[in-house]
């Protein structure tokens, strides 16, 4: 199976590196076995039709800053469009950075994959968030897999429990804390008495928080989530416009003590 990954941070290295580590379970449990074909970052691509390999694609990552500039593979300044376009895959795993404002880069590679009839899994909230209703419907059409769930609940897999253990049910409302980072500094200020800022330091040095905590703040994750839960398990096709968003940024020590001694807890739900 030929897999073309698409952005190499955190995520896409993590995927590469288990998709390599586990490629013999992988064949043996499920009969295929993954080939990483080309990989792409914001400087260019590394491209092999016959498989290339993780460690040295982290190697030259960690210490060029590029996989273009693999000495063998490199392909400087080729984007990620022109990778789906011109290297022959199965699946694209698209894991370029959220962004809410527009969707892109993600947003156009996936349109992209999906109209050139390639399988496309992704963990990127803001094309799902803008644009999922429209992306659903070109991967029908195109008879094509649009599957991303690890964009809610990476660790609890609530979209494959919703869609696949209820089936024979009908889910008609759904309510939850959607955002850990949120709940962790809500928490810190209601047990510890310690203000929004320090326990924003502390999410931060844990590994919850982003190193630009905004879209935690403000709502903007939990409402992307809530598209897509929506989506997925409710059957609404509706996106990020459609949601009124508010975060905790207006929430002070004064606002959470209070509610402490009422018994109460204050959450973003």
């Amino acid at each position: 199976m030929r897999i073309i990954i698409i952005g190499f941070g955190t995520v896409g290295q993590a995927v590469a590196k288990i998709l390599t580590e586990k490629e013999e379970l992988l064949l043996k449990n499920y009969g295929f076995r993954p080939s990483i074909v080309a990989v792409v970052d914001s400087k260019g691509a590394a491209i092999s039709h016959s498989g290339l390999n993780y460690n040295e694609l982290y190697k030259v990552k960690y210490s060029y800053g590029s996989v273009s500039l693999h000495p063998k593979y490199g392909q400087p300044k080729m984007s990620g469009i022109d990778v789906i376009k011109n290297v022959e895959s199965d699946i694209i795993i698209e894991a370029t950075p959220t962004n809410i404002e527009d969707g892109e880069p993600g947003l156009s590679h996936i349109e992209a994959a999906l109209k050139k009839k390639k399988h496309v899994i992704t963990v990127n909230k803001g094309p799902l968030a803008l644009a999922l209703p429209a992306l659903r419907e070109l991967a029908s059409y195109n008879n094509v897999f649009l599957r991303f769930s690890g964009s809610v609940g990476g660790g609890t897999p609530i979209l494959d429990l919703g869609k696949i253990c209820m089936r024979g049910d009908r889910t008609i409302s759904i309510k939850g804390i959607l955002n850990g980072t949120t709940n962790y500094i809500l928490t810190k200020m209601t047990d510890s008495n310690m203000p929004m800022n320090i326990a924003l330091k502390e999410a931060q040095k844990a590994g919850y928080a982003e190193a630009d905590p905004t879209y935690d703040l403000e709502g903007i994750d939990a409402a992307c989530k809530l598209v897509i839960i929506a989506n997925w398990l409710i059957n609404k096709p509706i996106t990020i416009k459609d949601v009124a968003i508010t975060g905790i940024t207006g929430i002070t020590l004064d606002d959470v003590q209070k509610a402490k001694k009422r018994g109460e807890a204050i959450k973003l739900i």
